[in-house]
């Protein structure tokens, strides 16, 4: 998971936001609001417990079988669709799904698939239809994979509880993007991959395939 954890780990991040709302309990403490209280403690946002909860992940290589060890580290149940099937990792809070059986039952949806024509906009107003109302999505793959329009829709009825996105269709965001003004979306930067650790090892996979390319013992090749 090494070379993809980052996107693994902000995935998380932005799921957690979205359940516990870590800033704005802080923000609200500094403005005195706990000070101010009469109770021993107080929230301001229902607070989601991920345990027990299913996580559906859509792309299921590398990237995708980390996120689902964390989240049975969280005490979740995982439904996988996308790729090759290896039933060697399935267990009993870990199975294979269709896509329909993932969107159906899942309370939360992540991405981490590539962007081919069947999965550009798999996220959209017809498979949003087929999710659970409160249904939380987490998108730090590719930026195509969302109808952005339709998830900001979605978030707005209430339909989708909220959304956690690191990647958008233009990048650096427009201004008039609708995920911008959409309630319970957090939206950060395309930041994923940008830890000091992730682009240490970003600029030593280039210097290692260089290196074994001029050594006539090419590694990484990609065949078309």
């Amino acid at each position: 998971m090494r070379n993809g954890c980052g996107f693994t780990i902000l995935a998380f991040a932005l799921l957690l936001e979205i359940c516990h709302h870590v800033g704005a309990h802080s923000d609200a403490v500094r403005r005195g609001d706990w000070t101010n209280n009469q109770d021993w403690c107080f929230w301001n946002y229902p607070l989601i417990e991920l345990a027990g909860k299913t996580m559906g992940i859509i792309g299921f290589g590398r990237i995708g079988q980390g996120t689902a060890r964390i989240a049975q580290a969280f005490g979740m149940k995982v439904l996988a669709y996308g790729g090759r099937q290896n039933k060697a990792l399935e267990n009993e809070n870990l199975k294979y799904a269709t896509l329909d059986e993932l969107l159906a039952v899942s309370d939360v949806i992540s991405l981490h698939c590539p962007l081919f024509e069947n999965t550009k906009g798999i996220i959209n107003k017809d498979t949003i239809a087929k999710m659970k109302t409160g249904v939380m999505i987490i998108n730090t793959s590719r930026r195509p994979l969302v109808v952005e329009e339709d998830l900001a829709d979605a978030l707005n009825s209430g339909k989708v509880a909220g959304a956690g996105l690191d990647v958008v269709s233009t990048e650096p965001i427009k201004s008039d993007n609708p995920l911008l003004t959409a309630i319970n979306c957090l939206i950060t930067p395309h930041i994923a991959w940008a830890p000091k650790e992730s682009r240490a090892r970003l600029m030593n996979i280039a210097v290692d395939n260089l290196e074994a390319f001029l050594s006539g013992n090419p590694v990484n090749v990609v065949n078309s």
